[in-house]
């Protein structure tokens, strides 16, 4: 029994040296075939359906301090480095750096996707992400998202900055709310901060506009003027309200236009319609 144990310990060890040798061996090999090899070719790829950054601005950004990649020998290249560099980059979310035995070093680079457009009262104008960090304008493309303008203080003063106000905060909440909703997404054309900071948003059909109020409670918010919209603009028409005020509990404020003879009578009973559909409380500002 103890010279089978003997054996068998002795056999574990032979095996472990020599993987750990040949293990060593061909570390050894990988290392002088890389330090013969060089970069023959740089692969990039960009994903998403954002085009804020192409693959010439990549490539400059990798080739920065006028270090040429193709060329150079791989073993002096620092992958690492490379992927730092990119991410360093506003327009770029994530970066990954690899390469292959023959040479050939690959680039895969996510982009940044912006929800918002925020225009501050300092006229700055930048973009924001869903994560809440700050993208400066491209010179190569335009994105079809909401822009927000009006009293706005939030600043751009850093790359890769974050949202500092409790303001921009909600403006982002808000947009990442109607972007979620197809019905929304298509009925709001802009938000606007007015000089209470409280946010308004203006619809593309009518010309009246929403207060909004603060971020709270966006999905109740947002339910009363579903029922508003279904209920009560039907029977009153498009024109009647000069706003809509959603920003307190357990009520819809219609405003009326000043130039509009509204049938009061008419647009209580649609009101009431409302309450009983909702069980909310609903009132009509002449």
């Amino acid at each position: 029994m103890f010279k089978r144990l003997n054996w068998r310990l002795i056999l574990i060890c032979a095996a472990w040296i020599t993987s750990t040798v040949s293990l060593l061996v061909l570390m050894s090999f990988i290392s002088g075939k890389k330090a013969q090899v060089v970069c023959k070719d740089l692969r990039i790829y960009i994903k998403g359906s954002q085009y804020f950054i192409d693959k010439h601005e990549v490539g400059n950004i990798l080739s920065a301090n006028n270090n040429t990649i193709i060329g150079s020998r791989m073993d002096a290249i620092n992958l690492q480095d490379l992927e730092n560099r990119l991410k360093a980059n506003p327009f770029i979310e994530k970066a990954k750096v690899y390469a292959d035995m023959d040479g050939t070093i690959f680039v895969d680079v996510n982009q940044r996707l912006p929800v918002l457009r925020i225009i501050n009262h300092f006229n700055q104008d930048f973009y924001v992400d869903q994560r809440g960090l700050k993208i400066p304008l491209s010179s190569n493309f335009t994105a079809l998202v909401l822009a927000a303008n009006g009293d706005i203080d939030e600043m751009l003063t850093i790359k890769l900055d974050t949202l500092h106000t409790s303001l921009a905060k909600d403006l982002l909440k808000t947009a990442l709310f109607i972007r979620k909703d197809s019905l929304w997404n298509a009925q709001i054309a802009q938000i606007f901060v007015n000089n209470k900071s409280e946010i308004e948003l203006i619809p593309r059909v009518g010309n009246n506009r929403i207060l909004l109020g603060d971020a709270d409670s966006l999905a109740t918010k947002f339910n009363k003027l579903y029922v508003f919209y279904k209920n009560v603009i039907p029977r009153v028409g498009w024109e009647t309200y000069k706003t809509i005020n959603i920003k307190y509990a357990n009520q819809v404020i219609g405003v009326k236009n000043d130039n509009r003879k509204a049938d009061t009578s008419k647009t209580r009973m649609a009101m009431a319609d409302s309450i009983k559909l909702n069980n909310k409380k609903t009132l009509i500002k002449k």
